[in-house]
């Protein structure tokens, strides 16, 4: 007999009143264990690696090309890919799109809704241009019952939506749970090796933006992507998470509009389509994720304060390394910022994470405290250190390559050796340089 606290996932062999794991009151419940008889089918035996066959491995397109590149080119047979993402971010929209895709293809799928009726579920997919007979919709949320009808027939691929919606009539906690997340993703998973169908599970998110339910989802499954984007903007970020088949660090990029999803071929140009140009604290930042390369805008703003304490705002930058920028600044190039405001954002609402972002943020506050624009057409790349110093970044090349490629015909970088037609590059070694060649020549 095991107990199953349906708050947090813990296990106990006897009853307790009191979970001794997240201290929750009567929440250890009876869950009664399946086990293996001999009519479960034939025991796995161990195959050895000559006799492994190379069409197990062939991926499955999944006719979306940023889907395709985040997932390393497509779905593997077998595979349980889990995609996360904020309540109306466009999930749902994208696997529908992407199961709409395959089929149309000529793979059959099954997608199963467990938040939406099939009336609901056909209504969307008219708006998407759904009309693929290959595609199979099934309304249930008892993950037994899915299962016993993924098993009457042969699908290629299964659309899980959402994983929160199913439950296992076993136990005895509601939906959602941390246990029925937990039991039904394990469920879901084995159907998905054993048949070798594709399992696609939509998963959501907590209020901090960490996927809903137990840990352990995030293992059992093989990939792990994250939809991103604002609702106030109209492009969606796909951010692959985990990916036991290929990079796991690929980004996807999406515009939003009324027929749904589209994919943009050219990121760079979308980010900096609104970029104002001769304006202080406007830079231009090369950021890398995965094997592609984005242009965004970095912007800043300083200011006397409105109240006492000068204030510290940030959007789309890492907050601890834009203090430390701050910090650097002041005692580095000499810069009167403590009793300023100093406000700093992304556009576009895209996240610029990394390091080699960072002489980028110092040059656009700099560029907003004096009143300097910085040349529109000049790119700015490096990390700084706490000696004020900008050091090397990974892929410079690359980005470089980028900037040139985008039209752009300066960049502010570390020392290099690389060279890149059409595009000057000024090497600088510390911030005070790079601030003095931002600005060298600027109107005044």
């Amino acid at each position: 007999m095991t107990y199953v606290c349906a708050n947090c996932g813990y296990r106990s062999g006897k009853w307790l009143g009191r979970c001794p794991e997240c201290s929750e009151w009567g929440a250890m419940l009876e869950a009664r264990e399946p086990r293996r008889t001999t009519d479960s089918g034939p025991l796995a035996r161990p195959v050895p690696w000559s006799e492994l066959r190379e069409e197990d491995a062939v991926r499955l397109p999944a006719g979306i090309a940023e889907l395709d590149r985040v997932l390393g080119g497509g779905l593997v047979r077998g595979a349980a890919i889990l995609i996360g993402g904020e309540p109306g971010v466009g999930k749902s929209t994208l696997v529908l799109q992407a199961s709409s895709a395959i089929a149309d293809g000529g793979a059959r799928v099954l997608y199963v809704t467990g938040e939406e009726s099939v009336a609901q579920l056909r209504l969307r997919g008219e708006r998407l241009g759904v009309r693929s007979a290959n595609l199979a919709v099934l309304a249930e949320t008892d993950v037994e019952a899915v299962l016993e009808a993924a098993s009457g027939e042969t699908f290629a691929v299964m659309v899980v939506d959402s994983i929160q919606a199913l439950r296992l009539a076993g136990l005895p906690s509601a939906a959602g749970t941390v246990a029925q997340v937990r039991e039904c993703a394990n469920r879901l998973v084995s159907f998905a090796k054993t048949t070798g169908t594709a399992v696609v599970i939509v998963g959501q998110v907590t209020k901090d933006g960490a996927l809903a339910g137990p840990r352990a989802l995030e293992h059992v499954v093989d990939v792990v992507l994250q939809f991103e984007g604002d609702r106030h903007h109209a492009h969606r970020l796909l951010r692959g998470l985990k990916n036991r088949f290929g990079a796991a660090d690929e980004l996807g990029v999406f515009r939003m509009d009324g027929r749904g999803l589209e994919t943009v071929e050219n990121p760079s140009e979308m980010f900096l389509a609104e970029r104002p140009r001769g304006v202080p604290g406007s830079v231009v930042a090369a950021a890398v994720e995965g094997s592609r390369t984005l242009l965004v805008e970095v912007q800043a703003l300083v200011g006397e304060p409105v109240q006492g304490t000068p204030r510290r705002t940030v959007v789309g930058a890492d907050v601890q390394r834009t203090a430390l920028i701050l910090a650097v600044l002041q005692r580095r190039a000499g810069l009167d910022l403590a009793s300023r405001d100093v406000f700093v954002n992304v556009a576009g609402g895209f996240q610029l994470l990394e390091p080699a972002a960072d002489l980028a943020i110092a040059v656009a506050i700099a560029s907003s405290l004096a009143g300097l624009s910085v040349d529109p057409r000049c790119v700015v790349i490096g990390e700084v250190g706490l000696a004020g110093e900008v050091r090397a970044v990974a892929r410079l090349d690359g980005r470089l390559r980028e900037a040139a490629r985008q039209g752009f015909g300066c960049a502010l970088a570390p020392p290099t050796t690389a060279a890149v037609r059409d595009l000057r590059v000024d090497a600088v070694r510390d911030v005070a340089t790079a601030l003095q060649a931002a600005f060298e020549g600027a109107p005044r």
